[in-house]
């Protein structure tokens, strides 16, 4: 599989990426006899992000790379092995530990490809294999698929705000850390952003990096006409001038300058950019100077706290911006600070080797889980898709009728990888033609079709094939 960052940046053992309570219930599993016991575990959300009606999956691959590097060090051991109960005595017995440090994962994983447009309560991925096995791994699985899908569907929204511009992700300096930043520029991409200014993500997953210079830059010269200039003959091949250090109009009237005497030595101003104030009337009045001085190539790239919202706006009262840079508000996923994913029991194999539902019941209705080994059936015009059903993996595809395709792809078998992982780049135009496919779906939520695992728990507003809960 492609290099991800989780096996970069922790290259040890990851057994310990976990909620102690998942410790506890897996040590329970095992005192009790259950822990081999075959279960199957579904990560879904119950309420879309930022307003909309889905999101778009992402985090498989940081998911499968966690996944293959799971094991228990003999220092991890140690480390649990000093844990105290509320008596003092050990939390752990020495036997429990022993099979941890032994562990192998041997789990089943069926994921949606990343980019695919899912609505709430499809699962994104179905995990099966041993019970104790599969709880070990939901916390990580948690982190690591929620922020991911959370982002893209951010991403996925300020790229189709800017209408095709190009948008520079620019959000690592106000990111939860440096791995969430490098989580926050991947899903960023895959999204729909063209670009990044974190090189570290650049270099692990071939995203174009792009960026110039600070207000540090200007301020560290005698004028702001010395710093333009100094920095267009270092750099004449990316020289784009942030002009607002001082007073912005007055930057970029120094930056034509600086423009026509590149111009006259065979190089091009790539353009400007506006990081402050009233950004409507600054790019217009930018773009007048730019043009009367004959720089009609020079772009015009925007920042300053910008996000869907803005940008629609931006565009429809006519401002003469060609690049957006997104920082803050797309790293933090401003608007919705967490997709609330869930990771469930919904089926346990019995003695008699059948499979039997497991459903989580709740007076909050949105609470409730589908019970069975679901998978996710989507109905297909040729390459088009025109609709979504849910269905238990008992209710085979071919009795849904011609066109449906099951979202739900094998990825591990026993622990081993058996997907082709599609680039990022293609991941991100799967993205692109779902979102376009998908965003404005009204609010006719994917029917749910119960097979034969578990139908009887079923909450009975889910068995009407009216549709989800909300």
């Amino acid at each position: 599989m492609p290099a991800t960052h989780i096996s970069q940046l922790y290259p040890g053992h990851l057994g310990l990426m976990t909620d102690l309570y998942q410790l506890t219930m897996a040590y329970g599993y095992w005192k009790t006899g259950k822990y081999r016991q075959r279960a199957a575990f579904q990560l879904f959300y119950r309420k879309p992000p930022f307003g909309g009606r889905g999101a778009i999956a992402a985090g498989l691959e940081l998911a499968v790379d966690f996944l293959r590097h799971y094991k228990f060090s003999a220092s991890d051991i140690q480390y649990l092995g000093g844990l105290k109960d509320g008596t003092g005595a050990p939390l752990f017995d020495e036997g429990f530990l022993n099979y941890l440090q032994r562990m192998e994962l041997s789990l089943d994983v069926h994921a949606a490809p990343e980019g695919t447009f899912l609505f709430p309560n499809q699962p994104l991925l179905r995990v099966e294999g041993p019970l104790l096995q599969c709880q070990l791994v939901e916390t990580a699985l948690l982190t690591l698929v929620n922020f991911s899908t959370l982002i893209a569907t951010k991403s996925a929204g300020v790229a189709a705000a800017a209408a095709g511009d190009p948008v520079l992700e620019f959000g690592m300096r106000r990111a939860q850390g440096l791995d969430g930043a490098l989580t926050a520029s991947r899903s960023a991409f895959l999204g729909g952003c063209h670009a990044t200014s974190n090189v570290m993500a650049g270099r692990i997953y071939g995203i174009p990096v792009r960026g110039t210079h600070a207000h540090s830059w200007v301020m560290s010269f005698s004028t702001e006409e010395e710093a333009f200039l100094a920095y267009a003959a270092q750099m004449p091949g990316n020289t784009i001038l942030l002009v607002d250090t001082y007073d912005t109009l007055e930057g970029v009237r120094k930056a034509v300058e600086v423009g026509l005497w590149m111009k006259g030595r065979g190089h091009t101003l790539s353009g400007i950019r506006l990081d402050s104030g009233d950004l409507k009337e600054l790019s217009k009045a930018a773009r007048q100077l730019l043009d009367d001085a004959g720089l009609h190539d020079a772009k015009i790239v925007a920042s300053n706290d910008l996000d869907e919202q803005e940008i629609a706006r931006l565009k429809a009262a006519g401002a003469a911006i060609s690049v957006w840079g997104v920082g803050t508000k797309l790293a933090t996923a401003d608007g919705s600070p967490s997709l609330g994913g869930v990771y469930k029991l919904s089926a346990i194999m019995e003695a008699n080797g059948e499979w039997a539902g497991k459903a989580k019941h709740s007076e909050d209705a949105a609470k409730q889980s589908v019970p069975g080994r679901l998978q996710v059936y989507r109905k297909y015009d040729g390459s088009r898709p025109v609709g979504d059903k849910v269905a238990d993996v008992s209710l085979g595809a071919d009795e849904l009728g011609e066109g449906y395709r099951a979202l739900l792809e094998p990825v591990l078998a026993k622990g081993e990888i058996v997907y082709r992982f599609p680039t990022l780049t293609a991941a991100r135009a799967h993205a692109a033609a779902q979102w376009e496919a998908f965003r404005g779906a009204a609010a006719d939520y994917p029917v749910l079709w119960l097979g034969q695992a578990g139908a009887a728990e079923a909450p009975a507003e889910l068995t009407t094939g009216q549709g989800m809960p909300a």
